[in-house]
């Protein structure tokens, strides 16, 4: 092989000693870190704050006042406005008759986020990062076990490769849970922002409160999902361990 490519002999060595780093570390990782993340995980599914039956407890007051109704003068300025409505609505300008209620700033400053949703939010995004960040080393350390690619005697290699794909895909749903989170907020936000400039619509009202009773279920599931997953790749890589550490059986090792 250092016939066919020349390898600086420093830069070998720290590439084989990041290569031992990598093994040592996703090792540990397999056998302690995810049966313990697991255990961890199920005891918080036990949690009181993430087992609340009753969903009006993480309900969040929006704080915009419906403003008094416009009364009408007298009869005649009803009526002109009527007929100046409908000059319009002929006139094909009609639908731009509803353009809902300034917002120049909102009456009782900031409108605050849901305080329980932002508390287990808070407490669920670094499990999922976690999980990216260990699924990625243990990832890396069973690529750089796969050995070179030959002609048969592949079924080990074929093993490694389920494991590598079971947890990039993981790490694709880990991910996409956090993009679950981002969108929840700017979904919250337009709906809140619906509500400022139309405040008599109560429907609008009743959406926030059905988006922020469904990001909580949500975020439970997720947690649930986190644990399963730990528990998954913990059974299925100890199951394997052995092809996956040795993909290939050399004849030597036949013989006895």
């Amino acid at each position: 092989m250092s016939s066919l490519l020349k390898v600086d002999n420093e830069i070998k060595t720290k590439v084989d000693a990041f290569r031992e780093r990598i093994t040592s570390e996703a090792e540990d990782l397999v056998a302690n870190f995810f049966p313990k993340k697991l255990l961890e995980l199920d005891h918080f599914l036990k949690d009181p704050i993430i087992n609340i039956t009753e969903l009006k407890e993480i309900h969040s007051e929006i704080n915009l006042t419906v403003p008094d109704p416009i009364l009408l003068s007298n009869l005649h300025d009803g009526l002109e406005a009527q007929n100046a409505k409908k000059r319009k609505l002929e006139d094909g300008g009609g639908e731009d008759m509803v353009t809902g209620t300034k917002v120049f700033v909102m009456p009782g400053g900031m409108m605050k986020s849901n305080g329980n949703l932002v508390d287990l939010i808070e407490k669920v995004k670094p499990e999922i990062r976690t999980l990216i960040e260990k699924c990625n080393t243990v990832k890396m350390w069973v690529q750089l076990l796969i050995p070179r690619i030959e002609d048969g005697n592949n079924f080990g290699v074929s093993i490694q490769e389920e494991t590598v794909a079971e947890l990039r895909t993981v790490e694709g749903e880990a991910a996409s849970y956090l993009d679950q989170i981002s969108r929840y907020y700017i979904t919250r936000a337009k709906l809140v922002s619906k509500i400022a400039k139309y405040p008599h619509v109560e429907d609008y009202r009743r959406t926030v409160t059905e988006i922020d009773e469904k990001e909580y279920i949500s975020l439970k599931i997720i947690v649930s999902e986190l644990r399963n997953q730990y528990v998954t790749l913990h059974d299925m890589i100890l199951k394997n361990i052995e092809k996956i550490k040795r993909p290939r059986s050399s004849n030597a090792d036949a013989l006895y």
